[in-house]
């Protein structure tokens, strides 16, 4: 058997005993675990059919209505033929059935909350960002469904080091730097942490379902005044197309203009073929060129403006 489907076998058997799904009685109550789910789906939605539980749940037909039946003769719903498809019928709660589910919510979510108070806030927020990064990659809808595309905002605790992190794992698999590239971002970073005025200078970090996806900085220009520098500009492959960013780079002219700087600067490179598209679509002009081979390889470096 291979390590990764070993690895996810065992999370499963760790989290199916956790969350009682093995137990004889859901939440130790009287109703199965589907019991519980197809309770929450009549809840939660609008007297649907058998046929829309049933895709919602990924469960057979005739494994539900079997379901249907023992919730039924429990007098927890109640069926109303289709008027527009007498094949089907309209399912909801009974008050009873209400009432039943409102039990369960509440000894559930108490469940969950006796395991989250084992955590501190740290460890709570890498459960949660674990769950959402679980939830998206093996395509959860809901996740999509419910959050926009992503958020700009500032940084946290740890960002930085991030910054860091991701600009030397993706700039050495995608275009082969080496260290010192790394190293070079972690003397802008240091640099802009040590030195940060905030009336002059802002980070963003772009955010999707919990996950960093990007970043960029506005920084003074230290020998040139009413000059801003645009540093730092990175999309994660897993977010390109969203239009991050442009967005990131929207947000810095936009800054510097609000802040009152003439001109906004960046150094880049011509093999970044698609942040070069981005300048010159806003504006950007480039002004020097030249070739060098600090990061380990031959590169042409690029300094572009933008008049404010």
């Amino acid at each position: 058997m291979s390590s990764p489907v070993a690895a996810v076998r065992r999370f499963n058997r760790f989290y199916t005993r956790l969350i009682g799904v093995l137990d004889e009685g859901h939440l130790h109550t009287p109703f199965s675990l589907a019991e519980v789910r197809v309770l929450f789906e009549l809840a939660h939605r609008n007297a649907p059919t058998a046929t829309e539980i049933a895709t919602a749940l990924g469960l057979d037909a005739g494994y539900l209505s079997r379901l249907l039946q023992r919730l039924q003769r429990r007098r927890l719903i109640t069926r109303t033929r289709s008027a527009q498809d007498g094949r089907h019928s309209h399912i909801s709660l009974t008050a009873e059935g209400k009432k039943a589910f409102r039990t369960l919510d509440r000894l559930a979510s108490a469940d969950v909350e006796r395991l989250l108070d084992t955590l501190d806030d740290a460890g709570r927020q890498r459960l949660l960002d674990a769950m959402t990064t679980i939830s998206r990659l093996l395509g959860e809808p809901d996740v999509t469904d419910r959050e926009p595309a992503y958020i700009l905002r500032p940084p946290h605790a740890g960002d930085y080091g991030w910054i860091v992190q991701i600009h030397g794992a993706l700039y050495a698999r995608e275009y082969g730097w080496k260290e010192p590239f790394e190293a070079l971002v972690a003397r802008v970073v240091a640099d802009y942490i040590e030195k940060f005025d905030p009336a002059y200078e802002r980070c963003w970090i772009a955010e999707r379902h919990g996950e960093k996806i990007g970043c960029v900085f506005v920084q003074k220009d230290r020998e040139r005044d009413g000059v801003a520098k645009l540093r730092m500009l990175l999309v994660h492959p897993s977010a390109r197309g969203l239009g991050v960013g442009r967005r990131l780079v929207d947000e810095c002219t936009r800054f510097a203009r609000d802040t009152g700087y003439h001109t906004i600067s960046l150094w880049t490179h011509a093999a970044l073929t698609t942040a070069r598209k981005i300048y010159a679509d806003v504006g950007y002009t480039m002004i020097r060129e030249e070739v060098h081979d600090h990061f380990g390889k031959s590169l042409t470096s690029e300094t572009w403006e933008l008049k404010l």
